[in-house]
C-alpha cells in the first residue's frame, strides 16, 4: 500500500485516512519487511528477554525432549505449545529452560512476558502487546490505542521473523488469544505456561506436567544441599522427598532450608515434615511457600468450586469416582462433573483417568486448612463424610447381593441414606469393587466414629470379597480392630460383635487359625447379648471350620448343624448351602464318602438354582474333593476345573490357588504326577495371603508329585521347607513329612483316604461360601 504521509495522517489515493485507520489499513495489505516500513523509521531490534534458567535445573527429559523437537520442527503454521500443571510443579523453570536451549532456532528474537495469571490482578493482554512493541522497535508514538489494533501490529512486526514468544504464568486462552503470533508469522512460536490447560486454544500442543519421578527429585534435592550430604542419610531423603510429594518447588524449599542450616541432619528436616499439621508452614523459605503458591489458585475460584475442592480435601483415599466426589458434595454426578473439571482446568485437581479424580497431597493439607476458616463447620465436614459412607457402604452392598443370590446378609446391613450404583452384571459389581478398594477402607478408617461406627463395621461386612481374596489385609485389619476398640469403649455390643466377626474371618483367610477363633467365639457370646440373626448363622459356620480342621469333628458337626438352623430361620437359602457343603466335609473327614458327595450335591443344587457364580465355584470345589475320595477322578477334575475358572474370573486368588492344590491331588491320584506338580507350582505361587501351615501343606503335595517324577532332590527340598514350617509351629503334620523324606520313593496312589484328607484342610472359611 502506498500513500503520501503528512502529519497526523496519510492520503492513499483520494482518500485520507488517519494514522490509527492507515495503520490497520496497511497491516491488513501485504506485509514488507520490517526494516522497510514506514511505520517507525527504526532500526530492526532484537529483543532478548527471557529470564536467567535455573542453574540447577534437573530432570524432566521427557518433556525438554518433546518441547525441543516441537520448537525446532521446520515449516508448518507457528507452534503453540502450552505446560500446565499445579502450582509449584516446575512449569515456569521448564519453559525458560527449553526456550534457552531453542534460542538458535529463533535468531530474530526472544519475548518474554509474565501475565500474572495466578494473582489477583493478571496482566491486560493490551499492555502487554505495547511492550512487545516497543521491544520489537515500533516507538511509542505509532503504538495504536485499541487492543485490537495493537494485536494486528503485533502480527505483522512478526512476519518475516523468527521470534519466539515465551508467556509465562497464563490465566486464560481469552488472555492469551491476542499474544499469540498470526499465522503469517511461520518462523515463530508460542510457549505458555499456567494452571490451566488453556483448552480454549485450539491446534495447541499441551504438556500436562506431573510431580517428578523419585530420581529426578533426589537429583534436585542432592544439587542444593550437596551429594555427598544427601548420600549419606538417602532413607531420610526419601522421606523427605515424600513429605513434598515430590513438588519441585516444596522440594527447593525443603532443600534450601537445609542448605541454610549446617547443623541440621536430614532427620531433623524429615521429623519436621512428618507432621501434616505443620508441613504447609514449615515448606517456607524466604519469599517461596508452597502455601502462596495454592493461594493464588484458590483465590480464583467461584464459590461452588472452593466448596467443592475443601470438601475434596476431606476424602483420605488414594483418589476419588466421580460417583463418589458427587455423594461427598451431595450434588448430582453432571453438576459434581462440571465443577471438577473446573478445579482440572485450574489444576488445582487431577484427572487421571476419565471418571476419577486426585489431589496432590499437598493441596488435599491445603484443602483441609482452608475449610475452617472458609466456612465449612463441623456438622457440614460430618455430613459429608456420611453421605460418602453411605455410597461406599450402599454399592458394597449391592456388589455382596450380586455375588451372593439368596444370601440375606443384606438385608441385615445399616440403612443407607445413598440407593448405591446399580452394576449389569456380578463381574461388572466386582470389578468395582476391586477398583475401589483403596478408597472404600480409607473412607471406612476415617468414619469410626460414635455416629458411623455401625456402618463401617457393616461396610466390611458388605465388602467380605476383599478379605476372601486377600486383597488389602493389612488395612482392612486395622479398621476392623479400630471398630472393636472404639464400641466396646462404648457399650455397642451389636457392632463390636459384627466387627470381631469381620476380624475373624480375615484372620482364617490369611491362616491366623488360634486368633480366628478367639475372636470368632467372643463373637458368637456378644450375639447372644445382641441378638443378631446375622451372627447366629455366619459365626458357627466358621467355627465349624476351624474345629474341623483341627481334628474336632463332633465339635465342627454341631457347629455346621447349628449354622444350617440359623440360616434356614432367617431363610437364607445360600447360607444353607455353605452349611451343607461344610457338612459334607465332615462326613469325608469322618470317612463316609458317599453321604458327603450327597451333601455336596444338595448344595450345589441351591446354588444353580440361585444363578451364585461365585458360590457356585465353591459348591464345584466341594464336590471336586468328595468326588476325588470316593474315587470318581474324572468328575472331580472337571468339577475343580470349572471351579478354578470362576475363581480365577472373580479374583479370588486364594480360593484359585486352593483349587490348583485340589487338583494336584487329584491328578496325583489318577497317576499323573506331571500335571500334579504343575498344579501344585502354581497354588505355592498364590498362597503367599493364606499363612506358613497351609505353605506347609501345599509344600507336601508339591514334593510327592515330584518324587512321583523322579525329581528326587527336588521333593526332598520341598519336604524340608514343610517340616521346617511344621516344627516352628508344632504341627502333627510333621510326622508325615518325615515318614515321606524316610521313603526311598513315592508312587502314585489311588484316592487319599479321610485321614490324608484331614492332613491337607481347606483354606480359610472352609470349602464352601461364606
Amino acid at each position: 500500500m502506498q500513500g503520501n504521509v503528512r502529519a497526523g495522517g496519510t492520503m492513499v489515493g483520494d482518500k485520507w485516512l488517519g494514522k490509527r485507520e492507515w495503520l490497520i489499513a496497511s497491516e491488513l495489505a501485504e506485509p514488507t519487511p520490517l526494516r522497510e516500513r514506514p511505520v517507525t523509521g527504526a532500526p530492526v531490534v532484537r529483543p532478548a528477554q527471557l529470564p536467567a534458567a535455573a542453574p540447577d535445573f534437573t530432570g524432566r527429559a521427557d518433556a525438554v525432549r518433546e518441547l525441543s523437537g516441537l520448537l525446532a520442527a521446520p515449516g508448518g503454521a507457528p507452534p503453540v505449545l502450552t505446560v500446565a500443571g499445579i502450582g509449584g510443579i516446575g512449569k515456569t523453570a521448564l519453559a525458560v529452560h527449553v526456550a534457552h536451549a531453542a534460542r538458535r532456532h529463533f535468531p530474530d528474537g526472544q519475548l518474554y512476558a509474565d501475565l500474572g495469571g495466578a494473582g489477583s490482578s493478571p496482566a491486560e493482554p493490551d499492555a502487554v502487546l505495547a511492550a512487545f512493541l516497543r521491544a520489537l522497535g515500533v516507538p511509542d508514538a505509532a503504538i495504536p490505542d485499541a487492543a485490537e489494533e495493537r494485536t494486528v501490529l503485533y502480527r505483522s512486526a512478526l512476519a518475516d521473523r523468527r521470534v519466539l514468544v515465551l508467556l509465562d504464568n497464563a490465566r486464560d486462552a481469552v488472555q492469551i488469544r491476542p499474544l499469540l503470533p498470526g499465522g503469517g508469522a511461520r518462523g515463530c512460536a508460542a510457549l505458555i505456561t499456567g494452571r490451566s490447560t488453556m483448552a480454549g486454544l485450539p491446534g495447541s500442543h499441551l504438556v500436562d506436567l506431573d510431580v517428578m519421578s523419585p530420581e529426578e527429585a533426589f537429583s534436585l534435592f542432592a544439587l542444593i544441599v550437596g551429594e555427598e550430604r544427601a548420600a549419606v542419610e538417602r532413607e531420610e531423603v526419601m522421606d523427605v522427598l515424600a513429605s513434598c510429594g515430590f513438588l519441585p518447588l516444596a522440594i527447593r524449599i525443603a532443600a534450601s532450608r537445609l542448605a541454610s542450616r549446617r547443623t541440621w541432619t536430614v532427620s531433623v528436616l524429615a521429623r519436621k515434615l512428618a507432621d501434616e499439621r505443620r508441613r504447609l508452614d514449615e515448606l517456607r523459605a524466604g519469599d517461596l511457600a508452597v502455601k502462596a503458591s495454592f493461594e493464588l489458585g484458590y483465590g480464583q475460584l467461584e464459590p461452588a468450586q472452593a466448596r467443592a475442592f475443601r470438601l475434596l480435601g476431606l476424602a483420605e483415599g488414594p483418589d476419588i469416582s466421580l460417583a463418589a466426589a458427587a455423594a461427598l458434595l451431595g450434588l448430582d454426578e453432571d453438576a459434581s462433573r462440571t465443577l471438577l473439571e473446573a478445579l482440572v482446568d485450574t489444576s488445582l485437581l487431577e484427572s487421571t483417568v476419565p471418571g476419577r479424580y486426585r489431589l496432590h497431597d499437598l493441596l488435599r493439607l491445603y484443602a483441609r486448612a482452608c475449610a475452617e476458616p472458609d466456612g465449612l463447620p463441623p456438622a457440614e465436614r460430618d455430613a459429608a463424610l456420611s453421605r460418602l459412607l453411605d455410597f461406599y457402604l450402599a454399592t458394597a452392598a449391592r456388589v455382596y447381593a450380586a455375588e451372593r443370590p439368596g444370601d440375606r446378609t443384606v438385608e441385615h446391613l445399616a440403612p443407607t441414606t445413598h440407593p448405591g450404583l446399580a452394576f449389569a452384571s456380578s463381574g461388572a459389581a466386582l470389578e468395582w469393587l476391586f477398583t475401589e478398594a483403596d478408597c472404600l477402607i480409607a473412607c471406612a478408617r476415617q468414619c469410626v466414629t460414635d455416629g458411623r461406627r455401625r456402618r463401617v463395621a457393616d461396610l466390611l461386612t458388605a465388602a467380605l470379597d476383599l478379605a476372601e481374596s486377600g486383597a488389602r489385609s493389612s488395612q482392612y485389619q486395622g479398621v476392623a480392630e479400630a471398630i472393636i476398640e472404639s464400641a466396646r469403649t462404648a457399650g455397642d455390643v451389636r457392632t463390636e460383635a459384627r466387627a470381631r466377626s469381620t476380624l475373624g474371618n480375615l484372620y482364617y483367610f490369611t491362616g491366623r487359625f488360634e486368633h480366628a477363633e478367639r475372636e470368632l467365639e467372643r463373637a458368637l457370646d456378644l450375639e447372644l447379648t445382641a441378638g443378631d440373626p446375622m451372627l447366629a448363622s455366619r459365626v458357627p459356620n466358621r467355627l465349624g471350620s476351624i474345629v474341623l480342621d483341627q481334628g474336632r469333628r463332633e465339635e465342627a458337626e454341631t457347629y455346621f448343624h447349628r449354622a444350617l438352623n440359623a440360616f434356614r430361620a432367617d431363610a437364607n437359602e445360600a447360607g444353607e448351602a455353605s452349611a451343607l457343603a461344610n457338612l459334607a466335609r465332615v462326613h469325608i473327614d469322618k470317612g463316609r464318602a458317599q453321604a458327603g458327595v450327597e451333601l455336596a450335591e444338595q448344595a450345589l443344587a441351591i446354588y444353580q438354582r440361585l444363578g451364585a457364580s461365585l458360590r457356585l465355584a465353591n459348591g464345584r470345589y466341594t464336590l471336586g474333593i468328595a468326588l476325588t475320595r470316593t474315587g470318581r477322578l474324572e468328575e472331580a477334575l472337571a468339577h475343580l476345573t470349572q471351579a478354578l475358572d470362576i475363581f480365577r474370573e472373580t479374583r479370588q486368588q486364594l480360593w484359585e490357588g486352593m483349587a490348583h492344590f485340589r487338583l494336584a491331588e487329584t491328578h496325583l491320584a489318577a497317576g499323573r504326577p506331571a500335571r500334579a506338580a504343575w498344579h501344585a507350582e502354581r497354588s505355592l505361587a498364590m498362597q503367599g495371603l493364606c499363612g506358613e501351615w497351609r505353605r506347609g501343606s501345599l509344600l507336601t503335595v508339591q514334593g510327592k508329585a515330584l518324587a512321583a517324577v523322579g525329581q528326587t532332590d527336588r521333593a526332598r527340598k520341598c519336604w524340608q521347607e514343610a517340616l521346617t514350617i511344621y516344627e516352628r509351629l508344632g504341627s502333627p503334620e510333621r510326622e508325615e513329612v518325615r515318614a515321606l523324606m524316610g521313603a526311598p520313593s513315592i508312587r502314585p496312589a489311588g484316592p487319599p483316604h479321610a485321614e490324608a484328607a484331614r492332613a491337607h484342610p481347606e483354606p480359610p472359611g472352609g470349602m464352601a461360601a461364606r
